[in-house]
């Protein structure tokens, strides 16, 4: 049978321990459990402009490299913004979309966007992934081919092979041996320790306490309470997009609970926030908050301070909250890089983008730089 790559149509069409295999220790936003779950929830398919198409490299038929692909008729929920280069494109005649975009719907979380067999070398497996990339937005008069918050070592395999390189960064918190809160507290410069004491205390003042639920201590009751903080978020601003639903929460109870920290805040009893997070390994993702009464400094403490604290109690080693948010850096996240990789097909567009992206990852290593010299955290 020899090596074959093919396109499918969708994860949830792979068997689930097969794809699993391919994910290993990896971003746990790659498992089956996820991908598929968005899938058969409705949350991503023709309908919401995410078709999906995952790319699978077969070796006798048993597979061995794969990467979650989904044609794009949109530019939204991707957190690698190129609506100016869309704006570009259509200006020049160029159809910008439908293209393609490799990465995890929804989720700003660095993680592998190549997945091998561990008896595969992964370089190859990079190596053909890219290229059927590149074939299959040749072959069907597809603009281009966009691999997002990718790997350092996916990064370095493809830039220049075709695939120019952007560069952006998010704040992130490390672990850095803390025994306590109050540990990681004493880190901090003496303003924003304060400031924080300030923020939990007015918290505890309007009588509102939090907890930490994690797999199995969570409840199926949570989920819906749970939902509805996720859902008065996107409800209460302009630019909010109710990309996921109450299925698709039901089906993370039913097959993804191992995975779930839900960082709960009740007043009287009451659920009044809450935060939908994800552990595994090492790493802390904070993803969806919402509240559903208005308490001052709740966000900070259900967000940041109560995920922070479980960090340290469960001995985790990073905590990556997701994208934007300077206030993050004020209370001790620092800036870390994050890579992407973008296949445009038309040279024209090509070098227009080059030419940006040149200055941008001039502007973004400055940035970062500069953040990390002025960090709330105390020089060790």
């Amino acid at each position: 049978m020899g090596r074959t790559i093919e396109v499918l149509e969708g994860v949830a069409s792979v068997p689930r321990d097969a794809w699993n295999a391919l994910v290993g220790e990896a971003s746990p936003f790659l498992e089956w459990e996820w991908l598929a779950s968005l899938e058969e929830a409705a949350c991503v398919g023709p309908e919401q402009g995410w078709q999906p198409r995952p790319l699978v490299v077969r070796e006798n038929g048993r597979l061995v490299a794969a990467c979650p692909l989904y044609l794009k008729h949109h530019s939204e929920g991707e957190f690698v913004f190129d609506w100016g280069w869309a704006d570009a494109a259509h200006r020049a005649g160029i159809d910008y979309y439908p293209k393609l975009l490799v990465g995890v719907p929804f989720t700003p979380v660095t993680g592998a966007r190549f997945l091998s067999a561990p008896d595969f070398e992964r370089r190859e497996a990079i190596a053909l992934l890219g290229a059927g990339l590149r074939q299959l937005c040749d072959g069907n008069g597809l603009s281009g081919a966009h691999v997002n918050f990718c790997l350092p070592d996916e990064r370095d395999a493809l830039a220049g092979d075709g695939y120019l390189l952007r560069v952006g960064l998010q704040y992130h918190w490390s672990n850095a041996g803390y025994t306590s809160f109050d540990d990681y507290l004493a880190n901090l410069r003496s303003k924003r320790r304060n400031q924080v004491r300030r923020e939990r205390r007015a918290v505890r003042e309007q009588g509102v306490v939090t907890s930490v639920l994690r797999g199995d201590a969570i409840c199926d009751e949570v989920f819906e309470p749970m939902f509805r903080c996720y859902r008065m978020t996107v409800d209460a601003h302009y630019y909010g997009r109710l990309y996921l639903n109450r299925a698709f929460f039901e089906l993370l109870r039913e097959r993804w609970k191992h995975r779930l920290c839900f960082v709960v805040a009740r007043r009287g009893g009451e659920i009044v926030a809450g935060t939908t997070n994800v552990v595994k390994g090492d790493a802390f993702y904070g993803r969806y908050w919402g509240g559903l009464q208005h308490v001052r400094n709740l966000h900070f403490d259900v967000c940041y301070y109560a995920a922070i604290e479980h960090c340290i109690e469960a001995g985790l080693a990073r905590f990556e909250p997701g994208a934007g948010g300077d206030y993050k850096f004020l209370r001790g996240f620092d800036p870390q890089p994050t890579f992407s990789l973008h296949y445009l097909a038309d040279p024209r567009l090509a070098r227009a983008v080059e030419r940006y992206l040149a200055s941008e990852r001039a502007d973004a290593a400055h940035t970062i730089e500069v953040l990390r010299r002025h960090s709330q955290l105390k020089p060790v």
